[in-house]
């Protein structure tokens, strides 16, 4: 089922799919790209309900009124849950999607059931980790998904930027540190972003677990598609009431 949602500034292409009780949301990296988490979807499908969308801006999405922050993103999601009638849902989010799943997690602790991070980035804006993942891009380059639309740069800079200024808060590592949600962080061995930052926050939740895949790469999906489907649903399963 597609839907599109209006929000306070945009309007928002949404498909919802899928046979189990269970609801989970997807978000896409980025930021500024379409949702690219389709075969996410596919493996998640006999088991839960699973909703997508494309943030404001972009793919099915294109209208959106700047300035477009991460406080907005984060409304939308809200929007989002609200609009399909989910009380609470599961939170899985793919690089910086999962870092938003993060900070959505500070703001609507009582609309989550949990987070599935994907090759998240962290709460970071870190020059040897660019200069060590620019490195590595240029040696090893990346198995990536093909986009059927174009990056927004417009929003991929407002993001950002919102971003940096969210992880600026004297308090933040303080209230990650009370999350009290089950966190999963799926760090990819053969990444070419350092995990470090994902180890750290693994480290500051207590209610976390965090598990490294072998020899999979960013987008784990398109070369570790069972071991993914499996560590998803055995977490969601193991900690839904």
């Amino acid at each position: 089922m597609e839907k599109i949602i209006k929000t306070i500034k945009s309007r928002i292409w949404t498909k919802r799919s899928g046979q189990g009780t269970i609801p989970v949301i997807l978000i896409s990296g980025g930021p500024g790209t379409e949702n690219y988490m389709e075969p996410i979807a596919i493996l998640l499908e006999e088991e839960f309900q699973v909703i997508q969308f494309d943030p404001a801006g972009t793919g099915r999405s294109p209208e959106g009124n700047q300035p477009y922050g991460l406080d907005e993103f984060i409304e939308d999601l809200e929007h989002i849950r609200r609009t399909h009638n989910l009380e609470k849902w599961w939170v899985v989010g793919h690089s910086w999607g999962a870092d938003v799943a993060l900070a959505y997690s500070l703001t609507y602790s009582n609309s989550i059931l949990g987070v599935i991070s994907i090759s998240g980035t962290g709460v970071q804006n870190d020059r040897e980790w660019k200069a060590a993942y620019i490195m590595n891009k240029e040696i090893q380059g990346e198995q990536a998904p093909q986009f059927v639309y174009p990056v927004n740069q417009s929003v991929h800079r407002s993001l950002l930027e919102s971003w940096r200024e969210f992880i600026k808060q004297p308090d933040l590592l303080k209230r990650i540190s009370e999350i009290r949600l089950p966190i999963l962080f799926l760090v990819a061995e053969k990444d070419i972003r350092p995990s470090w930052p994902i180890q750290q926050l693994a480290a500051l939740i207590p209610t976390s677990e965090s598990k490294s895949i072998r020899g999979a790469g960013h987008y784990i999906w398109l070369t570790d598609t069972q071991e993914l489907k499996v560590q998803i649903i055995r977490f969601i399963k193991n900690r839904t009431k």
